[in-house]
């Protein structure tokens, strides 16, 4: 069984992705991720950068 991916957007967990057949399949852990929930991607890169999109990065507050 192949290992597992898990995908981190902004250093907190996304999903784990999981390879079936030629596929990577998503499997989210929390908001706003269950919008992929079930979606297949042909790299694991590929829905990391999905889940990228969905999460917006985070304000810096040393920055203001």
């Amino acid at each position: 069984m192949p290992e597992p991916f898990v995908v981190e957007i902004w250093g907190q967990p996304a999903g784990v992705v999981l390879k079936e057949g030629n596929a990577f399949r998503f499997h989210a852990f929390t908001r706003p991720f269950f919008e992929l929930e079930g979606h297949q991607f042909s790299t694991p890169g590929q829905a990391r950068l999905a889940a990228a999109r969905l999460q917006p990065p985070r304000e810096n507050p040393a920055a203001k």
